[in-house]
């Protein structure tokens, strides 16, 4: 895992199926269904792609995600774990919000630290 594919969320961007589903027919036919059955969303192929945060940003799943405006736009950091606020509050809670976003956010706790 590079430190490039690592959000400033803390989410493995390479472990991230939006992110592999590229590479990955079956995986993107899986997630072409579950948009349709769950969302009500019909989507193509070349909807579904993400270069992650620090990739190209016009390939972004998210462009509007609040993270990634407050860490990179705002703030110029590659990484929440970079701010002198880390670990705010309103992270915390996002962090709170999933098991994937739990140990996203343990994960820049342990960068935070330099532990891995």
């Amino acid at each position: 895992m590079t430190h490039s594919m690592i959000a400033p969320c803390g989410i493995d961007c390479s472990a991230c199926d939006i992110h592999r589903a590229k590479d990955n027919p079956k995986l993107m036919a899986e997630i072409l269904d579950w948009f349709k059955t769950e969302r009500k969303k019909e989507l193509s192929a070349g909807q579904i792609r993400c270069d992650g945060c620090l990739g190209d940003r016009s390939n972004h799943w998210s462009p509007e995600c609040w993270i990634l405006r407050c860490a990179v736009e705002e703030h110029h950091y590659d990484s929440c774990s970079k701010c002198g606020e880390f670990p705010c509050e309103r992270l915390e809670e996002w962090g709170r919000s999933g098991e994937g976003y739990s140990k996203a956010l343990a994960r820049l706790k342990a960068m935070r630290t330099g532990k891995k």
